[in-house]
């Protein structure tokens, strides 16, 4: 069997539906797989401590994959219309910080997938009439709609697995 016909070959949005996802709702399903996909795929061959190198000072492997865990979280509470609590601040606060160096690939990957699961949990209780409905983001109360948080929520998802991948290419050519 060729490539083009083996689904197992094709990305997520080529292999059809995702079960129970609303028909609006498939394009943000489809990203949110294709980056768990992607996050297991380009660190495979990277260990703990090459999971936190900033090569000529870009951000680590290991902050895009915190960064992906605490945007999803945080933009889907503001789809469903709620502030951001203490935990979520906190967890901005320390994306990134150099203290979180002790998390290994194993924590941070399980985290990436439990908090995609979640989402894609959220998504099938999403009715596809509330899309439209105005939420806001952050302190500064932006307005947008249910559908614009998540979206984004896929897509910047997507970004930082594209800066993930550059990043771990990078270091894992030492």
């Amino acid at each position: 069997m060729s490539n083009s016909s083996n689904t197992n070959f094709r990305e997520v949005w080529q292999r059809g539906p995702v079960k129970n996802i609303p028909p609006l709702l498939q394009p943000v399903a489809h990203a949110l797989v294709q980056t768990g996909e992607d996050a297991e795929k380009y660190t495979i061959n990277l260990d703990d401590e090459t999971l936190w190198e900033r090569p000529a000072g870009v951000a680590s492997v290991g902050f895009h994959l915190q960064h992906i865990v605490g945007v999803l979280d945080r933009l889907f509470t503001y789809a469903a219309g709620n502030t951001l609590n203490d935990t979520q601040l906190e967890f901005l606060k320390n994306e990134g910080n150099p203290e979180n160096e002790h998390i290994g690939k194993k924590q941070l990957l399980h985290v990436l997938q439990s908090k995609i699961k979640e989402a894609l949990q959220l998504l099938e209780h999403t009715e596809e009439s509330s899309l439209t409905e105005i939420r806001y983001l952050g302190r500064a109360k932006i307005e947008t709609t249910k559908m614009g948080l998540l979206f984004h929520a896929a897509e910047h998802a997507q970004r930082h697995i594209g800066q993930l991948l550059v990043t771990a290419k990078w270091v894992s050519q030492k």
